[in-house]
């Protein structure tokens, strides 16, 4: 079924917290909205496939790889598969994370 949405509306800030929303789950991939608190963030970590991040509200830092950047709202990135990321809110912020599970 078809619903017209507003990204940010999705999910809600939470105190010290991370909150998700997966709002499209397939075999092929998944899109998952979040929200985290000012200082809230994950972990150096990889992934086997490519992740775009798409900043929809607030400042977030994000390192790929020893590079660190600074995004904010409408800015998007693309974290490579198997490289090493992490995240920390800058201020409360949401994205939406879309991961493509198929093959190229």
């Amino acid at each position: 079924m078809s619903e017209v949405a507003k990204l940010k509306d999705l999910v809600a800030y939470q105190n010290g917290a991370v909150v998700s929303k997966t709002i499209v789950e397939k075999s092929a991939g998944t899109v998952t909205v979040f929200a985290f608190d000012e200082n809230q963030g994950l972990s150096e970590h990889t992934a086997p496939y490519d992740a775009l991040i798409i900043i929809i509200e607030g400042k977030v830092d994000i390192r790929v790889s020893g590079s660190e950047f600074h995004l904010e709202e409408g800015q998007t990135i693309i974290l490579p598969a198997n490289k090493p990321h992490s995240l920390k809110a800058a201020t409360k912020f949401k994205m939406l994370l879309v991961m493509i599970l198929a093959k190229s």
